[in-house]
């Protein structure tokens, strides 16, 4: 068996099987959580500390709108989005914050915890973007000029869900690839130069089923599961390519050549809330949601079935994302328990609690974690299988907040960091300061 991610997957060489990742190296930083979509940044010789007051502040650009994405990046600028009073605006800038062009996608989003949620995927010369109203737009990158749009919930059938939809789309040679959720299908495979459906799978209908393939929430019976909140990601098995992803209540995996649907497996969360990624771990699968009963590990059979539910764990991470590192999950918890983790990827025990930090996103680089917490505390962490150790912090912003919820995104050594509409560029390079 031969598993691995279509883009970059970080070996951890755990499990005893006979699974061989493919290792493939990429060099910028073009989707959401980066090449391989798992939080993990390739680049080294940076800060292993900071001085007093956090790493040099390089600039800071502002007026990018309401927003929690992060931005994304290729050789010769960035892009970032936000809801500009009534419309989604996707900004491109260059390396120095000077803007480029703008352009628009859309609706802004009005409704709870009002911003721009999901951002850009770059992909040959075009960008991505769905907006939280349903609304799938390709921008030619040089200049913003939109070249198609779809309007995946009119299309398909679906519905919006409370709190926006967020899920950066998944794009790879051929096809762009986005949880439909509606009453025509599940997923939708689109050709990423006109827009035109390659293939749709059936769609996700609550009620009981008696294929074991085919786990289903049981009520509302008939009802259609909707979109989540989260973003799918793509793995190979003998270079047979599949998507892992969630519903509003299932997990669901697809094979991305022909859009069959795999298997599916019931997730139930109180209030419909999945907003983490699927964490690919060789073999197996991370799932985590809040109010679920935490996270739960699957194994990956050859066919691409989540055959064996390993484990399960008290981690129930929101939206902030989930490192896979050396045999260990990082990530914050979310409600009823405060603070971040170190799970074993062995048995889901939690090793080691650090419970001076609120909840948040993290990313890692270069042997640290950077943990950016929902109040606005910058966090460089040292982690190791038993122990979360705090080597330096700083306040992103001076006012006591609860929603700094975008991603810190590491590239060419800067470290960016978001909260609405600024965004700041900090040099962390080793020989910086």
């Amino acid at each position: 068996m031969r598993l691995g991610l279509i883009l970059l997957v970080i070996s951890l060489n755990y499990f005893s099987s006979a699974t061989e990742i493919k290792m493939v190296e990429a060099n910028s930083w073009y989707q959401f959580r980066g090449p391989a979509r798992n939080g993990i940044c390739r680049e080294t010789g940076l800060l292993k500390q900071w001085k007093e007051g956090g790493p040099t502040l390089l600039w800071t650009v502002t007026n990018i709108g309401t927003g929690y994405s992060a931005p994304i990046f290729i050789n010769n600028g960035f892009f970032i989005i936000g809801d500009v009073g009534d419309e989604l605006v996707i900004f491109a800038f260059d390396f120095d914050g000077k803007l480029l062009w703008k352009t628009r996608n859309g609706l802004a989003w009005k409704g709870p915890y009002p911003g721009a949620r999901a951002s850009c995927t770059y992909s040959d010369g075009r960008l991505y973007n769905y907006n939280a109203n349903g609304r799938l737009g390709c921008f030619s990158a040089i200049d913003g000029r939109e070249l198609w749009a779809l309007n995946v919930l009119e299309k398909f059938n679906g519905k919006g869900i409370t709190w926006g939809l967020a899920e950066c789309v998944l794009v790879d040679e051929n096809c762009v690839y986005v949880t439909a959720g509606g009453k025509q299908g599940l997923m939708a495979a689109l050709n990423k130069t006109n827009g035109t459906v390659v293939w749709l799978t059936e769609p996700l209908v609550l009620g009981e089923s008696k294929l074991p393939d085919y786990e289903r929430v049981n009520e509302p019976a008939g009802e259609v599961d909707s979109a989540s909140y989260s973003s799918p990601i793509m793995f190979t098995i003998d270079k047979k390519k599949f998507i892992a992803g969630c519903s509003l209540r299932h997990i669901y995996v697809i094979d991305a050549t022909t859009g069959k649907l795999i298997c599916t497996r019931a997730f139930p969360n109180r209030f419909q809330v999945i907003a983490s990624m699927p964490v690919l771990v060789n073999d197996t699968i991370f799932f985590t949601a809040p109010d679920s009963g935490g996270g739960v590990l699957y194994k990956i059979e050859t066919n691409g079935v989540l055959s064996k539910k390993l484990w399960t764990t008290p981690l129930d991470t929101c939206h902030g994302g989930v490192i896979a590192l050396n045999r260990t999950l990082y990530g914050s918890y979310y409600r009823g328990r405060t603070g971040w983790v170190a799970v074993s990827l062995q048995d889901g025990t939690v090793r080691f609690h650090l419970k001076t930090i609120p909840m948040g996103s993290v990313l890692y680089a270069d042997g640290r974690l950077y943990c950016l917490s929902q109040e606005g505390d910058m966090t460089l962490i040292s982690p190791s299988p038993d122990k979360l150790e705090i080597v330096s912090q700083f306040r992103l912003i001076t006012e006591r907040k609860s929603d700094v919820w975008t991603h810190p995104v590491i590239y060419n050594k800067h470290l960016y960091l978001r909260y609405h509409n600024r965004l700041f560029c900090y040099d962390i390079a080793e020989n910086s300061n």
